[in-house]
């Protein structure tokens, strides 16, 4: 198929849109998260089943309880419709959850369905739903590494992580 540079453009804004739900969920940046949704979106996550933004403020709470969690998305197969201001997108999704009171590590395997709309100029998602393909969980035990010399990834969660080009936050003793 040749695309034109519009397409091109739609079909970077909306992957644009994925990133910034996982980086949002994973940062536990509410603001963020929300950004990808629009207000009267809905979210089906198996486990809750309803408007998304609502969906995100639980997010926030649930993912307190790990130390750090790795959305991975991959396989993202967008079909922009010919009206230009809806698509469908299809992504799959590895996501590893790393307990913060245990050595636990939970493994999510699934895909996103997901429709964007395009309202005036700007991509999100107006609808999604979250497809189980399995899961695991098992105990963990630390990799012969000085794992406590590099940042640790609760050093940038929250809303104030991002850091101007350049900088790094100080590094904690």
């Amino acid at each position: 198929m040749v695309y034109t540079l519009q397409q091109l453009s739609d079909i970077q804004e909306i992957r644009d849109v994925a990133l910034r739900y996982c980086r949002g969920v994973d940062r536990l940046d509410e603001a963020l998260m929300k950004s990808a949704y629009w207000e009267d979106a809905t979210d089906d996550h198996g486990v809750y089943v309803g408007p998304a933004h609502p969906f995100v403020e639980h997010c926030m709470v649930s993912h307190e309880r790990y130390r750090s969690t790795s959305h991975r998305i991959m396989n993202h197969a967008i079909e922009l419709a010919p009206d230009g201001v809806h698509a469908r997108g299809e992504i799959y999704n590895l996501t590893h959850l790393l307990h913060r009171d245990e050595p636990r590590l939970d493994v999510w395997q699934g895909r996103y369905l997901d429709d964007y709309e395009k309202r005036n100029g700007e991509w999100r998602l107006s609808a999604r739903v979250c497809v189980h393909e399995g899961t695991h969980s098992q105990l963990v035990t630390p990799m012969a590494l000085p794992g406590e010399q590099f940042r640790q990834g609760t050093e940038d969660r929250g809303a104030d992580h991002l850091q101007p080009l350049g900088t790094l936050p100080p590094r904690a003793p």
